[in-house]
């Protein structure tokens, strides 16, 4: 691996947000890093505006371009091209703060001794400097990512940075019907086996965008539920409160509904059942909000 560590960017039809984007990475403190971009087949000038940014050689910079196939298929090939010790996914519409890459490299001199570290987390912040999801409780944790969110209950995304290495290790399963997995899904996979450094500090500018996953995220999960059920599935059977697993199974009943081949109870406990009507009314909610 030739750069400490990689800034990963995934992008579709976004040309009109990714000079922000290029121009914080181009202002960083530490400049030990590649930005690894994927083209996910946009149909914009991204190529173009890219190739501008590789003239300027003011930081080193990979793209390559692929059949459109969804976030999750454009991240495993990050995964396969990262030539950095660490990975960093950054998505085109959200941007930097100037020390971030610095931040990083910091802390992770300071936690990389450990056998059981992946990663580190970060806050993801506005413009305006406001965290995402509320001032956290905490200032500092090396946990996996269940504790993170259950027994502290920390809110809100963050920015998470992994090894390279072990990232590599829990890749996306492909299901070629479909165009979304949830990211959580590995992340989940990684966090039985490994813990991940917290630091509650801001690098991660983000915006939320009409046209980006979260605001249209339930016609999503609609239309990819064969990933949508594995994700809750798998969800309830990892250490969380029982409330979540509640949750999780109220969840997966409801996204089983979309499901061509019909329901299957699929290794969830006969119990479940029992929440079928309540996972039934929910789904008739979802096709109203959504027609």
């Amino acid at each position: 691996m030739n750069n400490k560590i990689t800034i990963f960017t995934p992008t579709y039809n976004r040309s009109y947000t990714l000079k922000r984007l290029y121009e914080s990475l181009v202002n960083q403190t530490f400049k030990d890093f590649e930005w690894l971009i994927v083209d996910d087949g946009s149909t914009d000038n991204t190529e173009q505006l890219i190739s501008s940014f590789v003239a300027e050689n003011k930081i080193g910079i990979r793209y390559f371009k692929q059949k459109n196939g969804g976030k999750h298929r454009a991240i495993n090939r990050g995964v396969d091209e990262a030539r950095g010790n660490l990975f960093f996914i950054v998505d085109s519409d959200d941007y930097l703060t100037k020390d971030a890459i610095e931040t990083i490299n910091e802390l992770h001199e300071t936690a990389k001794h450990n056998t059981d570290y992946c990663g580190l987390i970060f806050n993801n912040i506005y413009s305006d400097l406001s965290c995402v999801g509320g001032k956290p409780s905490v200032d500092q944790l090396y946990c996996n990512i269940f504790d993170f969110r259950y027994k502290y209950n920390v809110k809100g995304d963050k920015a998470e940075v992994y090894l390279t290495e072990i990232i590599r290790k829990f890749k996306f399963p492909d299901i070629p019907s479909e165009f979304f997995c949830p990211e959580a899904l590995t992340i989940n996979r990684m966090s039985e086996k490994y813990k991940m450094l917290y630091i509650n500090k801001g690098i991660y500018i983000c915006e939320y965008l009409p046209d980006g996953l979260t605001a249209k995220i339930l016609k999503i999960r609609m239309d990819n539920p064969q990933y949508s059920t594995l994700y809750y599935k798998e969800f309830f059977h990892h250490k969380i409160p029982f409330t979540q697993k509640i949750k999780a199974i109220l969840n997966y009943w409801r996204f089983s509904f979309c499901l061509s081949s019909g329901l299957s109870r699929n290794s969830l406990p006969l119990w479940s059942i029992t929440l079928l009507p309540f996972s039934f009314l929910m789904h008739i909610k979802d096709k109203r909000s959504i027609s």
